[in-house]
């Protein structure tokens, strides 16, 4: 019997070759479409899963007490003395601890140097705690020596080329020696810890975030007993704090809870302020979202074609119900007719994403594992089938088997109205995905266009930034800056604790305005270039300035938004005071309000700002002369870099590029909807274009009665593009008020954004309509250009 049944569906695809192409390409790239996107969730899923313990480790966090648009903040950074603390007061629910210090350093063998930015300082059970593995080296006492020094497979090759590196020694910072005593395979791209190279910690116990409270500087991880609540764990932890800290808070005015972060979720916690990599629970489940979307819509192909062309196969269900077959045998043939369509269309689709995973990994900005002996994939693919077997094939085989014989074998079966309008159904829902996709790129696009041209309060323009993160250039800052400033080629040069759209520190103030009162603003420690340097506006008072001693410990500036926020207009708030608790609680002067300028992304709101002159240092921003020649602008910096601070290399980047960086997730996923909108677009037409040419075919007669009583070609194209092109109208009207709501929500995450506007969806739907007439004229042309007596002679 099934042997029947599959002579019959190959009879079948030879005899209409041209809807069985269309059915498997349709099939196919939704498939392909579909299995890509279950990569991408699966890989963003996955993070962190390899560590064994994984289920009981966890981060630890401080926790901002107040509120930024009221979500609290997940702080990682914390100070050493944490670690030995916990274990310390909580022996019975904390098993183990790990403290990791993220840093970048000058690492050098004979005469090569690197400044590495993925160096981790960590305790020596760094490789016990976590399942990094070796290649080479013992886990258990591979950091135990303060002079040892563990890299990662492709690092040891940087330096080592095809040399053995264990027992070699290579040099850190120009002064201390470390030897090679393990090397780490490369770090799955799935890891939250990314690093190159592991350094004992036992070689920094002097440092600040290392030694004592409150510094905080590193990341500390917990692995809790079995049976320990984490929840219950960290309702303890107030007690705990305000052992340790309550001094602290108490004369700072305010105060952070602690809390532990499951390692596995740390990914997709787009809340957590800790300086690595996070994806975005949202973006993902809107993919999962485009991706079924795309399959449905491939699948509605096959459905469509099924149906219209159910009085083709009417005689062929006739004979097989006067033969015997009863409809269950008839539903099992179409539905296994689907399968194999599905199941062929998953083969090619397997193959078409292989080559299709370099451009694929390209746009995601990492490398894909292979899938070909990943058994999720084949499960996905097995799923795939049956699923696109029963939807796609369940309705047509209901239809084809419920056809009376006798009517079927007369060829005087008709098929009925609800049919038609099911498959004209079908069409405005692909049509209406079509046009959100459409309204969704358009409106991304838009906002993106937005950020990079929005005057940001400052000028990001001709801005080099260089940072200050080595001990040579730390020591001679100054003569660095000094040797700059007689470049004919820079305008000013100034140093800041962090530029704009760069890390700001936020600290607790209390003012004069407000008494009593604890306030939290962020800072900006500078120099006194600072408001040239970046172009800002002052709006009351005046600027920092050398020429006023008491500038250097007694003055500030702030931003508008401070002065409101302390119940000023700007030219109130000069000569008010101001002081910052957690630092020297001297209470300085405000000389000057500069106009509010964006030093974060244009998602957040403008906050206030305390600009000073403390001597926390650690960019210094280079403003170019424009017209000049940029080559040997940069060359005169590298010059003066690489003479206060030999052997480092000389690193740079720009100020706008740098800004942008706050947006690549957001234009990476405007890429990807671009991709998968142009994907669901042509299936769409795909479907479409088979329909047209079925109508064409069915009514190739009557087309040529037309033609011999005097219709013009302009008319039977008319004739038969009207009633094709009416869904995807209807498709369209009902894809703008979608888009409207669903793209309101996206650009909530933006607090400056763009409105919508009448011309994104007029766009949309022109696209959609000139790209659906141009499918369904082409076959309508070919039709009405026809010969006639051909068309009259057709049976």
């Amino acid at each position: 019997m099934l042997k029947n049944y599959f002579k019959l569906v190959f009879k079948n695809l030879r005899k209409q070759k041209m809807f069985s192409l269309i059915n498997i390409l349709g099939l196919t790239v939704g498939i392909t479409c579909c299995l890509m996107i279950f990569l991408f969730v699966k890989h963003e899923f996955s993070f962190d899963d390899f560590h064994k313990n994984g289920d009981s480790i966890y981060r630890l966090a401080r926790v901002s007490e107040t509120n930024k648009d009221g979500v609290k903040r997940h702080i990682a950074w914390v100070s050493g003395p944490y670690a030995a603390a916990l274990r310390n007061d909580y022996p019975d629910a904390i098993q183990k601890t790990v403290r990791v210090m993220p840093d970048n350093d000058l690492f050098s063998y004979n005469n090569i140097s690197f400044n590495e930015k993925k160096v981790y300082i960590a305790d020596s059970n760094f490789f016990q705690f976590f399942d990094f593995p070796l290649l080479k080296g013992d886990m258990a006492s591979v950091l135990n020596n303060p002079g040892s020094i563990v890299l990662t497979a492709t690092a040891a090759k940087k330096y080592f080329g095809n040399e053995d590196p264990l027992g070699k020694t290579i040099e850190m910072n120009k002064k201390l020696q470390l030897k090679v005593t393990g090397i780490a395979a490369d770090i799955p791209s799935n890891s939250n810890l990314d690093f190159d190279i592991v350094v004992p910690i036992s070689n920094f116990k002097y440092y600040d975030s290392v030694q004592g409270f409150p510094n905080n500087g590193l990341y500390t991880y917990v692995q809790l007993n079995p049976h320990t609540d984490a929840k219950q764990l960290e309702s303890q932890f107030p007690q705990f704090m305000n052992k340790y800290l309550g001094k602290y808070y108490a004369e700072s005015g305010f105060k952070m809870g602690l809390s532990l972060d499951p390692m596995k979720k740390i990914y997709l916690n787009d809340q957590s302020l800790d300086g690595i990599k996070h994806g975005s629970k949202k973006n993902v489940y809107i993919f999962m979202g485009i991706g079924l979307l795309i399959l449905t819509i491939a699948c509605i192909n096959f459905m469509n074609l099924a149906t219209a062309r159910a009085a083709d196969r009417s005689k062929e269900v006739g004979l097989r119900k006067v033969m015997g077959a009863v409809r269950k045998q008839l539903i099992i043939q179409f539905i296994i007719e689907s399968v194999l369509y599905a199941a062929v269309a998953s083969a090619a689709a397997l193959l078409l994403t292989q080559l299709l995973m370099p451009a694929y990994n390209n746009l995601l900005g990492y490398k894909l594992s292979s899938f070909w002996a990943d058994p999720n994939v084949y499960f996905f693919i097995f799923v795939t089938i049956l699923v696109i077997g029963l939807l796609a094939g369940t309705y047509p085989a209901l239809l084809l088997s419920s056809f009376s014989p006798i009517e079927s074998l007369k060829g005087k079966l008709r098929v009925g109205k609800k049919s038609v309008f099911f498959r004209k159904a079908l069409v405005v829902f692909q049509f209406s995905v079509s046009v959100l996709l459409i309204i969704g790129i358009t409106v991304i696009a838009s906002q993106m266009n937005y950020v990079r041209s929005k005057d940001l309060g400052f000028n990001k323009e001709q801005s080099m930034l260089v940072r200050i993160d080595n001990t040579d250039i730390y020591k001679s800052k100054a003569v660095f800056k000094n040797m700059l400033a007689t470049d004919p080629s820079i305008v000013n040069v100034s140093l800041m604790s962090g530029e704009p759209g760069g890390f700001h520190d936020r600290y607790g103030f209390e003012a004069e305005a407000k008494p009593g009162e604890k306030l939290l603003f962020n800072t900006e420690f500078a120099d006194f270039e600072f408001v040239q340097s970046l172009g800002l506006k002052i709006i009351a008072g005046r600027e920092l300035s050398s020429q006023f001693i008491t500038d250097s410990t007694q003055s500030v500036l702030i931003n508008r938004a401070a002065a409101t926020n302390l119940g000023y207009t700007p030219e109130q708030a000069i000569g008010k005071w101001i002081k910052n608790l957690s630092r020297d609680s001297v209470r300085r002067t405000i000389v000057g309000v500069v106009e509010d300028y964006h030093f974060t992304s244009l998602k957040d709101r403008i906050e206030p700002i305390v600009i000073s002159t403390d001597k926390d240092w650690r960019v210094a921003v280079i403003r170019l002369k424009p017209g000049n020649q940029l080559k040997g602008t940069i060359s005169n910096i590298n010059k003066a870099y690489a003479s206060v601070a030999p052997g480092y290399p000389f690193e740079y980047n720009f100020l706008d590029e740098e800004f942008n960086q706050h947006y690549k997730d957001d234009i990476k996923q405007g890429n990807i909807l671009s991709a998968f909108s142009v994907i669901a677009i042509f299936i769409a037409c795909l479907g479409l274009f088979g329909l047209a040419s079925y109508t064409a075919i069915k009514r190739t007669k009557e087309i040529g009665v037309r033609k011999v009583l005097g219709s013009s070609v302009q008319n039977i194209v008319v004739l038969l593009s009207k009633d094709l092109l009416k869904p995807v109208l209807l498709g369209t009207c009902i894809a703008i008020p979608v888009g409207y709501y669903f793209m309101s929500k996206w650009l909530e995450g933006f607090a400056y954004r763009i409105g919508i506007q009448w011309w994104m969806f007029a766009i949309a739907a022109m696209a959609a309509i000139l790209i659906a007439l141009f499918t369904v004229s082409f076959q309508a042309i070919k039709a009405a250009i026809a010969n006639p007596v051909k068309s009259l002679r057709t049976e």
